[in-house]
């Protein structure tokens, strides 16, 4: 079980380990070397997702590992309370970043559009916090679009074994 503790409140999530071996990994490795700690849901869309992992307050980028292999193609959906992977227009593109569903998206499965954003886990518990989340003001900050303009700060992520 993974936690992640927002200023917002906790957010339990569940690992499809089977399903995403790669994705889950590769989360799991950040979250153990402490790279989500003090980072922002920096891209929040009523009705679609919030996305972080990958930036602090500062809007600045943090440093991450080499990007990895797409699961698209394992079967999971993007469906409401999912995570996947965040990535560019490049399909093997995902570093740290992810996103949480925040409605069925199913533009976003294989096959949709492209190859799509591979689902590694579910939110298990406190998909009140993610909706409340979802509600928080936005605005437009450096550069960037959606950007709430009170952080909404990831403090820690966790797991319990």
């Amino acid at each position: 079980m993974i936690t992640i503790k927002t200023n917002h409140g906790d957010i339990g999530v569940e690992l499809f380990e089977e399903k995403a071996p790669i994705s889950c990994e590769n989360f799991r490795q950040y979250v153990k070397d402490g790279h989500f700690d003090g980072t922002i849901f920096h891209r929040v869309i009523p009705n679609f997702m919030i996305q972080g992992g990958g930036m602090d307050e500062n809007m600045k980028s943090l440093p991450t590992r080499a990007p990895i292999k797409n699961e698209a193609d394992n079967g999971e959906k993007n469906e409401r309370g999912t995570l996947a992977m965040a990535r560019t227009g490049i399909v093997d593109s995902a570093t740290s970043q992810f996103f949480i569903n925040l409605n069925n998206n199913d533009f976003l499965n294989h096959g949709g559009r492209d190859f799509g954003y591979a689902v590694f886990g579910r939110v298990s518990s406190g998909m009140d916090v993610v909706d409340a989340i979802a509600k928080v003001r936005t605005g437009n900050n450096g550069g960037h679009q959606d950007v709430p303009v009170e952080a909404v700060t990831i403090i820690a992520v966790t797991i319990a074994e």
